[in-house]
């Protein structure tokens, strides 16, 4: 089955003469058949095969690929997975999907999400949950959940997610595929339905780091339209690929967390694969994650309050009586944190604190190359698990925050398969901000010179 194949796979296939779109597009057809029971999909592309067919030649050779539904996508349903824009159809593109079609790559369909992206679990999707293709009992975390599945079940050759504090890395280790979450502002955010803008990051979510770094070259770079993307260089960021990282100095940060006891002993034995390719490994001391749940929930409310308010039912779709619990219950507290007498006492108390983080990782970067922790504190949960949990995402998160709240990349790993549930760990990869190269560089041995990624180990038999 064609579908199965990595992106980069396809693309060598389809350049060979090897295999032909049609073919591709078959299988991917049949693969859909799982949508009834996973829901991944909220809306297909019904001009897919007339799109692909145009761009034989191009870079991408229109491969088909997933694209979470809270991109605009011009002509094709954008929900944010929330009945307030059940009808809403965009008249363009959002820079992200503008560059894949400009490079060849064609919408394969909008992935199922936490609606607004107010979540950790797909859970809060006002279209019903995701399930986790690596077991339909557990969810495939969120709020990219719908992307991360749709790869993970090779239903998608690859896709694009996007994380305000986990929303791309999480997922990704909960269904065992790769994530890079981008420094803030590598990756435009124009036509991104905004939860919290000043962390907000668009990134791929693939079957491996080679796809990642693909992808990352077609999206990454300056964009007119949002005055928060970076004029820095881009860099090619697969010639980092199959680059040694001898000599490289890795610290090891939050191990000493509570709770982590189970999932410890699974994770560290995975870190002397970085010795043997002779890196530096040691442990360090960082800022305790536990801070940047206060952090997060306070600055990602009080801008989700902001970002909603333009959702009256006069412009988009339905009124506000569509909004589920979740976002009024974001709305509300982001209100009150931005209101008189309380946005010095606990909006800008909290910036001062992100400061520090942000202070901590560059003391943390004189001493080391990359920083590597877990990126989820366990498996994933089952079904049911974020119901009555308000904390829920933050708790799940807790691990990437400090490294979403200030702007630093990060890509997500399998470092570890539990054979009784079919279920992954993920190894999250940090770097100083605009070294994804050297993040890439990393994640790309780690995965080369382990067993943990399911389409590699397949590429090697």
């Amino acid at each position: 089955m064609l579908n199965t194949l990595t992106l980069a796979q396809v693309l060598a296939k389809l350049k060979n003469k090897e295999i032909s779109q049609q073919e591709l597009l078959a299988d991917l057809e049949k693969s859909s058949v799982q949508n009834e029971k996973l829901n991944v999909f909220l809306t297909m592309n019904e001009h897919m095969a007339k799109d692909s067919s145009a761009l034989a030649e191009s870079k991408l050779m229109g491969v088909p690929l997933a694209i979470k539904d809270n991109f605009c996508t011009s002509g094709i349903r954008t929900t944010a997975s929330s009945t307030v824009l059940n009808t809403f159809i965009p008249q363009y593109d959002s820079t992200v999907t503008k560059r894949l079609k400009a490079a060849g790559g064609v919408i394969q369909g909008k992935t199922n999400m936490d609606a607004w992206a107010h979540g950790s679990s797909t859970e809060t999707s006002q279209y019903g949950r995701t399930l986790n293709p690596r077991n339909p009992d557990h969810l495939p975390g969120g709020s990219s959940g719908g992307s991360a599945a749709a790869v993970a079940a090779d239903m998608a050759i690859a896709a694009i997610g996007s994380e305000t504090a986990g929303s791309i890395r999480q997922p990704s280790a909960w269904c065992g595929t790769v994530g890079l979450k981008p420094t803030y502002g590598r990756v435009s955010r124009y036509g991104v339905i905004a939860m919290a803008s000043s962390t907000d990051s668009p990134g791929p979510i693939t079957k491996t780091v080679e796809d990642a770094a693909i992808l990352f070259n077609h999206i990454a770079g300056h964009d007119p339209y949002d005055g928060t993307s970076s004029t820095s260089p881009v860099e090619d960021y697969t010639a980092a690929l199959g680059q040694p990282i001898k000599g490289l100095k890795i610290g090891v940060v939050y191990m000493d967390i509570p709770g982590l006891a189970d999932v410890k002993s699974l994770f560290e034995p995975q870190l002397k694969v970085f010795e043997e390719l002779g890196a530096h490994v040691e442990y360090a001391q960082a800022m305790d994650p536990n801070h940047s749940i206060g952090v997060y929930t306070v600055v990602q409310r009080a801008e989700v309050s902001s970002n909603l308010g333009r959702f009256t039912g006069v412009r988009y779709g339905d009124d506000r009586s569509h909004f589920g619990d979740e976002a009024k219950r974001r709305i509300m507290l982001g209100t009150y944190t931005l209101s008189k007498g309380y946005s010095d006492k606990y909006y800008l108390m909290a910036q001062k604190v992100r400061t520090l983080f942000l202070q901590d990782f560059t003391e943390l970067f004189k001493k080391y190359d990359v920083l590597i922790s877990l990126t989820s504190p366990g498996f994933a949960k089952k079904i049911g698990a974020s119901e009555g949990s308000a904390m829920f995402g933050e708790l799940e998160d807790m691990l990437v925050e400090p490294s979403s709240i200030t702007g630093l990349p990060g890509i997500n790993v399998p470092c570890y398969h539990d054979p009784k549930t079919n279920l992954s760990l993920g190894m999250n990869i940090m770097a100083p901000m605009w070294h994804e190269s050297l993040m890439i560089k990393v994640a790309d041995a780690f995965e080369k010179h382990t067993q943990w990624n399911p389409w590699r180990n397949a590429e090697k038999q």
